[in-house]
Protein backbone atom coordinates (compact mmCIF):
# COMPACT_ATOMS: atom_id res chain seq x y z
CA UNK A 1 0.00 0.00 0.00
CA UNK A 2 1.18 3.74 -1.01
CA UNK A 3 1.79 6.34 1.47
CA UNK A 4 -1.87 8.09 0.27
CA UNK A 5 -3.33 5.40 0.88
CA UNK A 6 -1.70 4.22 4.08
CA UNK A 7 -2.72 7.71 5.41
CA UNK A 8 -6.41 7.25 4.13
CA UNK A 9 -7.21 3.90 6.05
CA UNK A 10 -5.43 5.63 8.61
CA UNK A 11 -7.89 8.51 9.44
CA UNK A 12 -11.15 6.69 7.85
CA UNK A 13 -11.18 4.70 10.89
CA UNK A 14 -11.77 7.99 13.05
CA UNK A 15 -13.31 10.35 10.32
CA UNK A 16 -15.26 10.44 6.90
CA UNK A 17 -13.93 13.02 4.46
CA UNK A 18 -14.89 13.38 0.69
CA UNK A 19 -11.93 12.29 -1.54
CA UNK A 20 -11.15 16.16 -2.43
CA UNK A 21 -10.84 16.71 1.01
CA UNK A 22 -8.79 14.13 1.72
CA UNK A 23 -6.58 15.33 -1.55
CA UNK A 24 -6.26 18.82 0.35
CA UNK A 25 -5.10 17.37 3.70
CA UNK A 26 -2.76 14.93 2.00
CA UNK A 27 -1.07 17.67 -0.11
CA UNK A 28 0.08 19.22 2.79
CA UNK A 29 2.39 15.90 3.88
CA UNK A 30 5.77 15.42 2.81
CA UNK A 31 7.02 12.39 1.89
CA UNK A 32 10.68 11.97 3.29
CA UNK A 33 12.51 8.37 3.44
CA UNK A 34 15.16 7.44 6.35
CA UNK A 35 17.78 5.25 6.81
CA UNK A 36 18.63 2.50 9.85
CA UNK A 37 20.40 5.03 12.91
CA UNK A 38 19.16 8.21 11.26
CA UNK A 39 18.36 11.05 13.16
CA UNK A 40 15.06 12.83 12.11
CA UNK A 41 15.01 14.90 15.20
CA UNK A 42 17.95 15.54 17.84
CA UNK A 43 18.32 16.97 21.38
CA UNK A 44 18.10 20.94 20.83
CA UNK A 45 16.81 21.22 17.77
CA UNK A 46 13.91 23.11 16.75
CA UNK A 47 10.73 21.37 15.81
CA UNK A 48 8.48 22.02 13.35
CA UNK A 49 6.82 18.69 12.13
CA UNK A 50 5.15 15.74 13.33
CA UNK A 51 5.46 12.37 11.55
CA UNK A 52 3.11 9.41 10.50
CA UNK A 53 4.76 6.38 9.70
CA UNK A 54 4.29 4.61 6.82
CA UNK A 55 6.77 1.77 7.12
CA UNK A 56 9.75 0.96 9.19
CA UNK A 57 10.01 1.47 13.23
CA UNK A 58 10.99 4.77 15.17
CA UNK A 59 12.11 5.84 18.44
CA UNK A 60 11.39 8.79 20.42
CA UNK A 61 14.17 8.84 23.36
CA UNK A 62 15.82 10.96 25.96
CA UNK A 63 19.44 10.03 27.39
CA UNK A 64 20.03 11.61 30.53
CA UNK A 65 23.61 13.00 32.02
CA UNK A 66 24.53 9.75 33.07
CA UNK A 67 24.23 8.57 28.99
CA UNK A 68 21.48 6.25 30.19
CA UNK A 69 18.84 5.89 27.37
CA UNK A 70 15.29 6.04 28.14
CA UNK A 71 12.61 5.13 25.72
CA UNK A 72 9.78 7.09 25.62
CA UNK A 73 7.97 5.73 22.09
CA UNK A 74 8.53 2.87 19.40
CA UNK A 75 6.38 4.39 16.37
CA UNK A 76 4.99 1.40 13.93
CA UNK A 77 3.09 1.56 10.60
CA UNK A 78 -0.04 4.33 10.99
CA UNK A 79 1.68 5.94 14.12
CA UNK A 80 2.88 9.58 15.01
CA UNK A 81 6.03 10.60 16.56
CA UNK A 82 7.69 13.93 17.47
CA UNK A 83 8.85 15.85 20.35
CA UNK A 84 5.60 17.25 21.01
CA UNK A 85 6.71 19.42 23.66
CA UNK A 86 9.12 21.35 21.48
CA UNK A 87 6.72 21.61 18.80
CA UNK A 88 3.42 22.84 20.78
CA UNK A 89 5.68 25.12 22.61
CA UNK A 90 7.93 25.95 20.12
CA UNK A 91 11.07 25.24 22.33
CA UNK A 92 13.84 23.25 21.40
CA UNK A 93 13.77 19.59 21.64
CA UNK A 94 14.40 17.73 24.26
CA UNK A 95 13.89 14.44 23.05
CA UNK A 96 15.54 12.42 20.21
CA UNK A 97 13.82 10.64 17.14
CA UNK A 98 15.84 8.60 15.24
CA UNK A 99 14.97 5.27 13.00
CA UNK A 100 15.04 1.64 14.28
CA UNK A 101 14.71 0.16 10.59
CA UNK A 102 14.75 2.13 7.16
CA UNK A 103 11.81 4.15 7.59
CA UNK A 104 9.16 6.24 5.14
CA UNK A 105 7.25 8.84 6.74
CA UNK A 106 4.90 11.62 6.14
CA UNK A 107 5.80 15.14 7.47
CA UNK A 108 3.06 17.64 8.35
CA UNK A 109 4.05 21.09 9.93
CA UNK A 110 2.32 22.34 12.58
CA UNK A 111 1.31 25.72 10.46
CA UNK A 112 -0.43 23.15 8.52
CA UNK A 113 -1.95 20.73 10.43
CA UNK A 114 -3.90 24.07 12.55
CA UNK A 115 -4.74 25.29 9.00
CA UNK A 116 -6.04 22.46 7.60
CA UNK A 117 -7.69 22.17 11.31
CA UNK A 118 -9.13 25.14 10.53
CA UNK A 119 -10.42 24.10 6.92
CA UNK A 120 -12.28 20.97 7.46
CA UNK A 121 -13.83 20.34 10.79
CA UNK A 122 -13.66 16.42 10.63
CA UNK A 123 -9.66 16.90 10.71
CA UNK A 124 -10.05 19.29 13.53
CA UNK A 125 -11.93 16.12 15.12
CA UNK A 126 -9.06 13.83 14.14
CA UNK A 127 -6.33 15.52 15.57
CA UNK A 128 -8.19 15.96 18.82
CA UNK A 129 -9.11 12.76 18.85
CA UNK A 130 -5.47 10.97 18.18
CA UNK A 131 -4.07 13.41 21.09
CA UNK A 132 -6.69 11.79 23.26
CA UNK A 133 -5.82 8.70 22.75
CA UNK A 134 -1.97 9.26 23.33
CA UNK A 135 -2.64 10.77 26.18
CA UNK A 136 -4.55 7.96 27.60
CA UNK A 137 -1.94 5.42 26.31
CA UNK A 138 0.39 7.77 28.54
CA UNK A 139 -1.32 7.76 31.55
CA UNK A 140 -1.53 3.93 31.30
CA UNK A 141 1.79 3.80 30.68
CA UNK A 142 2.52 5.84 33.61
CA UNK A 143 0.07 3.61 35.87
CA UNK A 144 2.09 0.64 34.62
CA UNK A 145 5.58 1.72 35.12
CA UNK A 146 4.13 2.53 38.98
CA UNK A 147 2.15 -0.44 39.89
CA UNK A 148 3.69 -3.37 37.91
CA UNK A 149 6.99 -4.97 38.02
CA UNK A 150 9.14 -5.33 34.92
CA UNK A 151 8.57 -8.91 34.39
CA UNK A 152 4.61 -8.23 33.87
CA UNK A 153 5.66 -4.94 31.84
CA UNK A 154 7.40 -6.86 29.55
CA UNK A 155 4.66 -9.30 29.17
CA UNK A 156 2.12 -6.42 28.75
CA UNK A 157 4.20 -4.92 25.76
CA UNK A 158 4.65 -8.04 24.12
CA UNK A 159 1.17 -8.78 24.09
CA UNK A 160 -0.13 -5.52 23.03
CA UNK A 161 2.26 -5.10 20.57
CA UNK A 162 4.17 -8.59 19.24
CA UNK A 163 5.83 -7.36 16.20
CA UNK A 164 7.87 -5.60 18.33
CA UNK A 165 9.78 -8.30 19.52
CA UNK A 166 11.40 -9.23 16.21
CA UNK A 167 11.62 -5.86 14.98
CA UNK A 168 13.05 -4.12 17.70
CA UNK A 169 16.46 -4.92 19.35
CA UNK A 170 16.43 -6.22 22.71
CA UNK A 171 18.40 -3.64 24.39
CA UNK A 172 15.50 -1.13 23.52
CA UNK A 173 13.20 -3.07 24.73
CA UNK A 174 14.61 -2.80 27.77
CA UNK A 175 15.44 0.47 27.77
CA UNK A 176 11.66 1.19 26.97
CA UNK A 177 11.18 -1.10 29.83
CA UNK A 178 13.43 1.17 32.27
CA UNK A 179 15.73 -1.95 32.55
CA UNK A 180 19.24 -3.20 31.89
CA UNK A 181 19.57 -5.35 29.00
CA UNK A 182 20.64 -8.38 31.93
CA UNK A 183 17.82 -7.82 33.31
CA UNK A 184 15.83 -8.57 30.65
CA UNK A 185 17.21 -11.34 29.41
CA UNK A 186 16.71 -12.74 32.82
CA UNK A 187 13.40 -12.47 31.74
CA UNK A 188 12.79 -14.85 28.85
CA UNK A 189 15.73 -16.65 29.54
CA UNK A 190 15.49 -17.59 33.28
Amino acid sequence: MDAKETLKGHIAKVISVTDDQFDHFFSHFKPQAFRKGQTIIGEGDKVHCEYFVVSGCLKTFYINADLKMYILQFAMPTWWASDYNALYTGTRATVSLDCITDAEVLCLHADDREKLCREIHAVEYFFRWRTNMGYVASQKRLLSLMNNDVKHRYEELLKQYPQLYNLVPKQLIAAYLGVSRETLSRLYHP
